[in-house]
Protein backbone atom coordinates (compact mmCIF):
# COMPACT_ATOMS: atom_id res chain seq x y z
CA UNK A 1 0.00 0.00 0.00
CA UNK A 2 1.64 3.17 -1.18
CA UNK A 3 0.73 6.70 0.32
CA UNK A 4 0.35 9.37 -1.90
CA UNK A 5 -0.90 12.81 -2.45
CA UNK A 6 -2.75 13.72 -5.60
CA UNK A 7 -6.08 15.64 -6.87
CA UNK A 8 -9.06 13.74 -7.96
CA UNK A 9 -7.93 13.45 -11.37
CA UNK A 10 -4.83 12.34 -11.11
CA UNK A 11 -5.62 10.00 -8.69
CA UNK A 12 -7.97 8.41 -11.20
CA UNK A 13 -5.10 8.45 -14.34
CA UNK A 14 -3.12 6.52 -11.83
CA UNK A 15 -5.77 3.48 -11.01
CA UNK A 16 -6.06 3.90 -14.95
CA UNK A 17 -2.17 3.26 -15.06
CA UNK A 18 -2.67 -0.22 -12.59
CA UNK A 19 -5.64 -1.22 -14.48
CA UNK A 20 -3.82 -0.80 -18.35
CA UNK A 21 -6.63 -1.08 -19.90
CA UNK A 22 -6.71 -2.30 -23.41
CA UNK A 23 -8.39 1.16 -25.38
CA UNK A 24 -8.66 4.72 -23.74
CA UNK A 25 -10.70 6.71 -26.29
CA UNK A 26 -10.80 10.55 -25.08
CA UNK A 27 -11.53 14.28 -25.12
CA UNK A 28 -10.56 16.95 -22.98
CA UNK A 29 -13.18 18.62 -20.98
CA UNK A 30 -12.71 20.29 -17.53
CA UNK A 31 -12.96 19.76 -15.14
CA UNK A 32 -11.59 15.93 -16.31
CA UNK A 33 -9.31 17.27 -18.51
CA UNK A 34 -6.11 16.30 -16.09
CA UNK A 35 -7.25 12.50 -15.53
CA UNK A 36 -7.00 12.45 -19.66
CA UNK A 37 -3.92 14.83 -19.93
CA UNK A 38 -1.57 12.46 -17.25
CA UNK A 39 -3.02 9.31 -19.12
CA UNK A 40 -1.59 10.02 -22.19
CA UNK A 41 1.27 10.96 -20.40
CA UNK A 42 1.70 7.03 -19.19
CA UNK A 43 1.04 6.27 -22.49
CA UNK A 44 3.89 8.73 -23.80
CA UNK A 45 5.76 6.92 -21.29
CA UNK A 46 5.41 3.46 -22.12
CA UNK A 47 4.15 2.80 -18.71
CA UNK A 48 0.83 0.72 -20.31
CA UNK A 49 -0.29 -0.89 -23.26
CA UNK A 50 -3.09 0.72 -23.83
CA UNK A 51 -4.10 1.77 -27.26
CA UNK A 52 -4.82 5.72 -26.53
CA UNK A 53 -7.10 7.10 -28.99
CA UNK A 54 -7.45 11.28 -29.03
CA UNK A 55 -10.75 11.68 -30.98
CA UNK A 56 -12.51 15.00 -31.81
CA UNK A 57 -15.46 14.58 -29.89
CA UNK A 58 -17.27 13.36 -26.77
CA UNK A 59 -19.59 11.44 -29.35
CA UNK A 60 -17.09 10.16 -31.14
CA UNK A 61 -14.95 9.01 -28.14
CA UNK A 62 -17.81 6.97 -26.76
CA UNK A 63 -18.15 5.57 -30.11
CA UNK A 64 -14.55 4.20 -30.36
CA UNK A 65 -14.99 2.96 -26.90
CA UNK A 66 -18.02 1.35 -28.21
CA UNK A 67 -16.82 -0.16 -30.69
CA UNK A 68 -13.18 -1.41 -28.99
CA UNK A 69 -15.68 -2.89 -26.23
CA UNK A 70 -17.54 -4.94 -28.70
CA UNK A 71 -14.38 -6.41 -30.57
CA UNK A 72 -13.17 -7.60 -26.74
CA UNK A 73 -11.40 -4.73 -25.39
CA UNK A 74 -11.25 -3.51 -21.84
CA UNK A 75 -12.18 -0.03 -22.72
CA UNK A 76 -12.29 2.94 -19.94
CA UNK A 77 -13.05 6.90 -20.92
CA UNK A 78 -14.04 10.09 -18.65
CA UNK A 79 -16.00 13.32 -19.52
CA UNK A 80 -18.00 15.57 -17.93
CA UNK A 81 -20.95 18.09 -18.50
CA UNK A 82 -21.64 18.85 -22.13
CA UNK A 83 -18.81 15.82 -23.42
CA UNK A 84 -21.55 13.59 -21.24
CA UNK A 85 -24.30 15.31 -23.03
CA UNK A 86 -22.66 15.04 -26.07
CA UNK A 87 -22.52 11.16 -25.51
CA UNK A 88 -26.50 10.75 -25.33
CA UNK A 89 -27.20 8.41 -27.58
CA UNK A 90 -24.28 6.57 -27.19
CA UNK A 91 -24.96 5.98 -23.16
CA UNK A 92 -28.01 3.92 -24.31
CA UNK A 93 -25.64 1.94 -27.52
CA UNK A 94 -23.41 0.54 -24.72
CA UNK A 95 -25.70 -0.10 -22.18
CA UNK A 96 -28.26 -1.80 -24.66
CA UNK A 97 -25.43 -4.09 -26.25
CA UNK A 98 -23.84 -5.01 -22.39
CA UNK A 99 -20.49 -3.69 -22.69
CA UNK A 100 -18.41 -3.41 -19.90
CA UNK A 101 -16.87 0.44 -20.25
CA UNK A 102 -15.90 2.38 -17.25
CA UNK A 103 -16.41 5.80 -17.73
CA UNK A 104 -15.23 8.79 -14.89
CA UNK A 105 -17.38 11.91 -14.53
CA UNK A 106 -16.16 14.68 -13.19
CA UNK A 107 -19.43 16.26 -12.60
CA UNK A 108 -19.88 19.76 -13.74
CA UNK A 109 -23.07 22.20 -14.62
CA UNK A 110 -24.48 22.31 -17.69
CA UNK A 111 -25.20 25.45 -19.78
CA UNK A 112 -26.57 28.27 -20.16
CA UNK A 113 -25.63 30.47 -18.34
CA UNK A 114 -21.52 28.82 -18.95
CA UNK A 115 -20.24 27.01 -16.24
CA UNK A 116 -17.24 24.90 -15.35
CA UNK A 117 -18.52 24.24 -11.95
CA UNK A 118 -19.80 21.51 -9.80
CA UNK A 119 -23.76 20.39 -10.12
CA UNK A 120 -25.09 16.79 -10.71
CA UNK A 121 -27.03 18.11 -13.52
CA UNK A 122 -24.86 16.17 -15.97
CA UNK A 123 -25.05 12.74 -14.60
CA UNK A 124 -28.35 12.74 -13.39
CA UNK A 125 -29.37 13.60 -17.15
CA UNK A 126 -28.41 10.05 -17.53
CA UNK A 127 -29.74 8.01 -14.94
CA UNK A 128 -31.98 6.31 -17.37
CA UNK A 129 -29.59 5.39 -20.08
CA UNK A 130 -28.59 1.95 -18.12
CA UNK A 131 -25.20 2.26 -16.70
CA UNK A 132 -24.76 1.67 -13.26
CA UNK A 133 -23.75 4.94 -11.42
CA UNK A 134 -21.64 5.36 -8.34
CA UNK A 135 -20.88 8.43 -6.58
CA UNK A 136 -17.41 9.00 -4.49
CA UNK A 137 -16.81 11.47 -1.35
CA UNK A 138 -13.38 12.50 -1.76
CA UNK A 139 -10.22 11.48 -3.65
CA UNK A 140 -10.00 7.78 -1.97
CA UNK A 141 -12.97 6.94 -2.96
CA UNK A 142 -12.38 8.67 -6.52
CA UNK A 143 -9.52 6.40 -6.74
CA UNK A 144 -11.21 3.11 -5.37
CA UNK A 145 -14.58 3.73 -7.42
CA UNK A 146 -12.57 3.34 -10.43
CA UNK A 147 -10.93 -0.06 -9.68
CA UNK A 148 -13.71 -1.72 -8.27
CA UNK A 149 -15.76 -0.30 -11.62
CA UNK A 150 -13.92 -2.22 -13.70
CA UNK A 151 -14.75 -5.55 -12.28
CA UNK A 152 -18.37 -4.67 -11.59
CA UNK A 153 -18.79 -4.01 -15.64
CA UNK A 154 -17.26 -7.00 -16.83
CA UNK A 155 -19.22 -9.46 -14.40
CA UNK A 156 -22.53 -7.32 -14.94
CA UNK A 157 -21.65 -6.64 -18.53
CA UNK A 158 -23.47 -3.49 -17.92
CA UNK A 159 -21.06 0.23 -18.57
CA UNK A 160 -20.18 1.58 -15.29
CA UNK A 161 -20.09 5.54 -14.57
CA UNK A 162 -18.19 6.20 -11.41
CA UNK A 163 -18.53 9.81 -10.90
CA UNK A 164 -16.61 12.47 -8.57
CA UNK A 165 -17.52 16.07 -7.99
CA UNK A 166 -15.69 18.79 -10.52
CA UNK A 167 -12.81 20.75 -8.61
CA UNK A 168 -14.25 20.05 -5.22
CA UNK A 169 -12.60 16.65 -5.97
CA UNK A 170 -11.25 16.33 -9.14
CA UNK A 171 -8.87 19.35 -8.57
CA UNK A 172 -8.33 19.09 -5.12
CA UNK A 173 -4.95 17.42 -3.70
CA UNK A 174 -5.38 14.71 -1.06
CA UNK A 175 -3.69 11.98 0.95
CA UNK A 176 -4.82 8.73 -0.43
CA UNK A 177 -3.94 4.61 0.02
CA UNK A 178 -3.08 3.15 -3.43
CA UNK A 179 -2.34 -0.19 -4.13
CA UNK A 180 0.40 -1.76 -5.08
CA UNK A 181 0.40 -2.38 -9.28
CA UNK A 182 0.06 -6.25 -8.23
CA UNK A 183 -3.20 -6.36 -6.17
CA UNK A 184 -4.93 -4.28 -8.65
CA UNK A 185 -4.27 -6.61 -11.25
CA UNK A 186 -5.09 -9.40 -8.98
CA UNK A 187 -8.11 -7.61 -8.13
CA UNK A 188 -9.39 -7.23 -11.84
CA UNK A 189 -7.98 -10.54 -13.09
CA UNK A 190 -7.82 -10.87 -16.89
CA UNK A 191 -10.53 -9.61 -19.12
CA UNK A 192 -12.46 -12.52 -20.73
CA UNK A 193 -14.88 -11.05 -23.30
CA UNK A 194 -18.35 -12.60 -23.73
CA UNK A 195 -19.23 -12.87 -27.19
CA UNK A 196 -16.72 -10.07 -28.48
CA UNK A 197 -16.80 -9.32 -32.24
CA UNK A 198 -13.57 -10.52 -33.82
CA UNK A 199 -14.30 -13.84 -32.94
CA UNK A 200 -14.37 -15.58 -35.86
CA UNK A 201 -14.84 -18.78 -34.86
CA UNK A 202 -18.31 -17.10 -33.61
CA UNK A 203 -19.52 -14.57 -36.06
CA UNK A 204 -22.54 -12.43 -34.28
CA UNK A 205 -24.55 -9.23 -35.29
CA UNK A 206 -24.15 -6.57 -33.19
CA UNK A 207 -26.83 -3.62 -32.95
CA UNK A 208 -29.26 -4.97 -35.06
CA UNK A 209 -32.62 -4.06 -35.97
CA UNK A 210 -35.58 -5.02 -32.78
CA UNK A 211 -39.02 -3.43 -33.84
CA UNK A 212 -42.32 -3.69 -31.66
CA UNK A 213 -41.74 -7.35 -32.13
CA UNK A 214 -38.96 -7.82 -30.13
CA UNK A 215 -37.77 -4.73 -28.46
CA UNK A 216 -39.66 -4.56 -25.16
CA UNK A 217 -37.73 -7.66 -24.47
CA UNK A 218 -34.50 -6.48 -25.19
CA UNK A 219 -35.62 -3.58 -22.29
CA UNK A 220 -36.69 -5.99 -20.05
CA UNK A 221 -33.41 -8.36 -20.08
CA UNK A 222 -31.56 -4.92 -19.97
CA UNK A 223 -33.80 -4.11 -16.42
CA UNK A 224 -33.17 -7.10 -15.12
CA UNK A 225 -29.45 -6.91 -15.16
CA UNK A 226 -29.28 -3.34 -14.12
CA UNK A 227 -31.01 -4.93 -10.87
CA UNK A 228 -29.10 -7.83 -10.49
CA UNK A 229 -25.87 -5.87 -10.74
CA UNK A 230 -27.13 -4.73 -7.20
CA UNK A 231 -25.81 -7.91 -5.44
CA UNK A 232 -22.38 -7.70 -7.95
CA UNK A 233 -21.89 -3.94 -6.58
CA UNK A 234 -21.64 -5.02 -2.41
CA UNK A 235 -19.81 -8.62 -3.37
CA UNK A 236 -17.44 -6.26 -5.36
CA UNK A 237 -17.17 -3.75 -2.47
CA UNK A 238 -16.84 -6.87 -0.10
CA UNK A 239 -14.08 -8.27 -1.50
CA UNK A 240 -12.27 -4.66 -2.23
CA UNK A 241 -12.48 -4.33 1.23
CA UNK A 242 -10.89 -7.55 2.37
CA UNK A 243 -7.88 -6.16 0.88
CA UNK A 244 -8.11 -2.66 1.69
CA UNK A 245 -9.28 -2.53 4.74
CA UNK A 246 -11.73 0.32 2.70
CA UNK A 247 -15.10 -1.82 2.57
CA UNK A 248 -17.51 -0.35 0.47
CA UNK A 249 -22.00 -1.03 0.51
CA UNK A 250 -24.42 0.74 -1.48
CA UNK A 251 -24.42 3.44 1.26
CA UNK A 252 -22.76 5.13 3.92
CA UNK A 253 -24.40 5.75 7.22
CA UNK A 254 -23.00 8.85 9.87
CA UNK A 255 -24.86 8.58 13.18
CA UNK A 256 -27.77 7.59 11.67
CA UNK A 257 -28.63 4.98 14.37
CA UNK A 258 -30.29 6.58 17.34
CA UNK A 259 -31.10 9.75 14.59
CA UNK A 260 -34.52 11.46 14.86
CA UNK A 261 -33.48 14.11 12.01
CA UNK A 262 -31.21 13.03 8.69
CA UNK A 263 -30.13 14.37 5.64
CA UNK A 264 -29.52 12.06 2.43
CA UNK A 265 -26.53 13.04 0.12
CA UNK A 266 -24.48 12.26 -2.71
CA UNK A 267 -20.99 13.42 -3.03
CA UNK A 268 -18.63 15.48 -1.97
CA UNK A 269 -21.10 17.64 0.28
CA UNK A 270 -20.99 14.54 2.90
CA UNK A 271 -17.96 15.15 4.38
CA UNK A 272 -19.56 18.80 5.15
CA UNK A 273 -22.72 16.82 6.81
CA UNK A 274 -20.13 15.14 9.10
CA UNK A 275 -18.49 18.17 10.26
CA UNK A 276 -22.04 19.42 11.14
CA UNK A 277 -23.53 16.61 12.42
CA UNK A 278 -20.76 16.82 14.97
CA UNK A 279 -21.19 20.40 15.91
CA UNK A 280 -25.31 19.84 16.06
CA UNK A 281 -25.55 17.45 18.29
CA UNK A 282 -23.32 18.97 20.94
CA UNK A 283 -26.31 20.63 21.28
CA UNK A 284 -28.93 17.95 21.50
CA UNK A 285 -29.95 17.26 18.10
CA UNK A 286 -30.00 14.17 17.22
CA UNK A 287 -28.42 14.38 13.27
CA UNK A 288 -27.35 11.58 11.27
CA UNK A 289 -26.15 10.98 7.97
CA UNK A 290 -27.68 8.65 4.70
CA UNK A 291 -24.57 9.13 1.81
CA UNK A 292 -25.73 7.36 -1.11
CA UNK A 293 -22.82 5.52 -3.06
CA UNK A 294 -24.95 3.89 -5.14
CA UNK A 295 -27.78 5.82 -7.21
CA UNK A 296 -28.14 2.83 -10.39
CA UNK A 297 -29.24 0.43 -9.68
CA UNK A 298 -31.42 2.21 -6.70
CA UNK A 299 -30.91 0.59 -3.60
CA UNK A 300 -34.07 0.56 -2.27
CA UNK A 301 -34.16 -1.82 0.35
CA UNK A 302 -31.26 -0.18 2.44
CA UNK A 303 -32.58 2.88 1.98
CA UNK A 304 -35.42 2.20 3.53
CA UNK A 305 -34.14 -0.01 6.17
CA UNK A 306 -31.52 2.79 7.30
CA UNK A 307 -33.96 5.51 7.57
CA UNK A 308 -37.13 3.46 9.11
CA UNK A 309 -36.90 5.03 12.82
CA UNK A 310 -35.89 8.93 11.28
CA UNK A 311 -38.63 11.49 11.98
CA UNK A 312 -37.91 13.52 9.36
CA UNK A 313 -35.64 14.09 6.20
CA UNK A 314 -33.90 16.28 4.13
CA UNK A 315 -33.10 15.32 0.27
CA UNK A 316 -30.34 17.46 -0.62
CA UNK A 317 -30.08 17.63 -4.50
CA UNK A 318 -27.47 18.76 -6.62
CA UNK A 319 -29.53 19.27 -9.44
CA UNK A 320 -33.37 20.16 -10.22
CA UNK A 321 -35.51 18.35 -12.31
CA UNK A 322 -36.82 20.76 -13.65
CA UNK A 323 -40.91 21.73 -13.80
CA UNK A 324 -41.07 18.38 -11.83
CA UNK A 325 -41.29 17.84 -8.04
CA UNK A 326 -38.15 18.45 -6.54
CA UNK A 327 -35.11 16.99 -7.47
CA UNK A 328 -34.04 13.50 -8.57
CA UNK A 329 -32.65 12.16 -5.75
CA UNK A 330 -35.41 13.45 -3.68
CA UNK A 331 -38.17 11.97 -6.03
CA UNK A 332 -36.24 8.74 -6.39
CA UNK A 333 -36.24 8.30 -2.37
CA UNK A 334 -39.70 9.58 -1.84
CA UNK A 335 -41.05 7.65 -3.85
CA UNK A 336 -38.88 4.13 -2.69
CA UNK A 337 -39.99 4.68 0.91
CA UNK A 338 -44.01 5.56 0.32
CA UNK A 339 -45.74 3.75 2.87
CA UNK A 340 -42.66 2.31 4.00
CA UNK A 341 -41.49 4.79 6.82
CA UNK A 342 -43.50 7.95 8.51
CA UNK A 343 -41.45 10.38 8.20
CA UNK A 344 -41.74 13.62 6.97
CA UNK A 345 -39.23 14.30 3.96
CA UNK A 346 -37.96 17.86 2.73
CA UNK A 347 -36.00 18.32 -0.89
CA UNK A 348 -33.37 21.35 -0.20
CA UNK A 349 -31.84 22.08 -3.77
CA UNK A 350 -28.21 23.15 -3.23
CA UNK A 351 -24.98 23.93 -4.85
CA UNK A 352 -26.11 24.70 -8.34
CA UNK A 353 -23.25 25.83 -10.74
CA UNK A 354 -20.58 24.91 -7.57
CA UNK A 355 -22.10 27.20 -4.85
CA UNK A 356 -20.16 27.05 -1.80
CA UNK A 357 -22.49 25.11 1.01
CA UNK A 358 -20.57 25.65 4.41
CA UNK A 359 -20.83 23.85 7.95
CA UNK A 360 -22.63 26.71 9.46
CA UNK A 361 -25.45 26.20 5.79
CA UNK A 362 -26.00 22.50 6.94
CA UNK A 363 -26.69 23.16 10.48
CA UNK A 364 -29.55 25.73 9.17
CA UNK A 365 -30.86 22.65 7.49
CA UNK A 366 -30.85 20.50 10.69
CA UNK A 367 -32.06 23.29 12.61
CA UNK A 368 -34.84 23.78 10.27
CA UNK A 369 -36.07 19.83 10.01
CA UNK A 370 -35.47 19.33 14.11
CA UNK A 371 -38.01 22.20 14.05
CA UNK A 372 -40.56 20.55 11.96
CA UNK A 373 -39.64 17.14 14.33
CA UNK A 374 -40.73 18.95 16.94
CA UNK A 375 -43.86 21.35 15.79
CA UNK A 376 -45.05 19.22 12.74
CA UNK A 377 -45.49 22.19 10.89
CA UNK A 378 -44.08 22.05 7.10
CA UNK A 379 -44.94 24.60 4.41
CA UNK A 380 -42.74 23.61 1.41
CA UNK A 381 -41.57 20.59 0.69
CA UNK A 382 -39.14 21.67 -2.15
CA UNK A 383 -37.24 24.92 -1.73
CA UNK A 384 -34.35 26.22 -3.33
CA UNK A 385 -31.45 26.37 -0.03
CA UNK A 386 -29.03 29.14 -0.04
CA UNK A 387 -30.24 31.54 -3.02
CA UNK A 388 -30.74 35.36 -3.37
Amino acid sequence: MNVLAMNGDSAIAYAMKQINPDVVAGYPITPQTIAIEKFSEYVADGKVDTEFVATESEHSAMSACIGASAAGGRVITSTASAGLAFMWELLYVASSLRLPIVMGVMNRALSAPLNIHCDHADSMGARDAGWIQIYGENVQEGYDNIIQAVKIAEISRLPVMPCIDGFIVSHSVERYNALEDNEVKNFIGSYNPVHPLLNFNNPITIGPVALYDYYMEHKKQEHEALQKSLRIVKDVGKEFGDITGRNYNTLTKYKLDDAEVAIVILGSTAGTVKAAIDNIRKKGVKAGLLKLRLFRPFPREDIINSLKNVKVIAIMDRSDSFGGFGGPLFSEVRSSVFKKIDAEIVNFIYGLGGRDTTIKDIEKIFNEINDISKTGKLENYVKYFNVR
